[in-house]
């Protein structure tokens, strides 16, 4: 039975409602409602299949859907660049891009008006030589880099809203516990939503459980830190 808590809509920053999504004759999201305030810390889990990274490329606008959903007050289709601006995206799957280093540098500093220092900053913390790999295409860096690199654009950028699939899957041990110990203190009022299988490796961070199954919600219920 699903553990339902209330819900803030006056910090709304993420609101669905009867939101579907079907690939060919496949139900992946079905009839999903839920609320994601700012300030929260949500651990988005379940199995293989759920629904969970197809929800989150919802909220991206990376997929057409059935039903109402609002991102920051605004259809996350219509206004995906201006949605996009607030939000710090770690995908599990790195994309194919062709750019070099410098190339997302200058690209992502204009983009979110961010100091490339800072990306470089956080990029160090991590482990990633950055200025040893600028001229190299993203394409050709080792898993554990780009994700070290991506995860430095999505924290540098201080976003209202920080959207993460599997993000410490590739990093080794120590860029783990750097990149933790930047989400424990991560800007308060943001919200942060974290779909990982490591439950007991994020759950130090979450105040929020949502669990999906079958394209459904399942489990909703505050976590309390004693």
């Amino acid at each position: 039975m699903r553990d339902s808590i209330e819900k803030n809509n006056n910090n709304s920053l993420i609101s669905a409602s009867n939101l579907n999504k079907s690939f060919k004759k496949q139900r992946v999201l079905n009839d999903v409602s839920i609320v994601f305030n700012a300030g929260e810390r949500i651990s988005l889990s379940g199995p293989n299949g759920a629904g969970k990274t197809t929800l989150i490329r919802c909220i991206l606008g990376q997929y057409t859907y059935d039903g109402s959903l609002s991102v920051l007050g605004l259809n996350p289709r219509t206004s995906h660049e201006e949605i996009m601006m607030q939000v710090g995206f770690v995908p599990q799957i790195p994309p194919p891009l062709k750019m070099t280093v410098k190339e997302m540098l200058d690209f992502f500093s204009k983009l979110t008006n961010t100091s490339k220092d800072k990306f470089l900053e956080i990029s160090l913390a991590l482990g990633l030589m950055i200025d040893e790999n600028l001229n190299k295409s993203f394409l050709k860096l080792s898993g554990g880099m780009k994700q070290k690199l991506l995860v430095a654009f999505a924290l540098g950028r201080n976003p209202k809203i920080l959207l993460m699939d599997e993000p410490s899957a590739n990093l080794d041990p120590k860029a783990r516990e750097v990149f933790f110990n930047y989400l424990e203190n991560f800007n308060k009022n943001a919200l942060m939503i974290i779909s990982s299988h490591r439950i007991k490796e994020i759950s130090v961070l979450v105040n929020r459980a949502v669990e999906m199954d079958l394209g459904e919600i399942v489990l909703d219920k505050k976590i309390i830190h004693k």
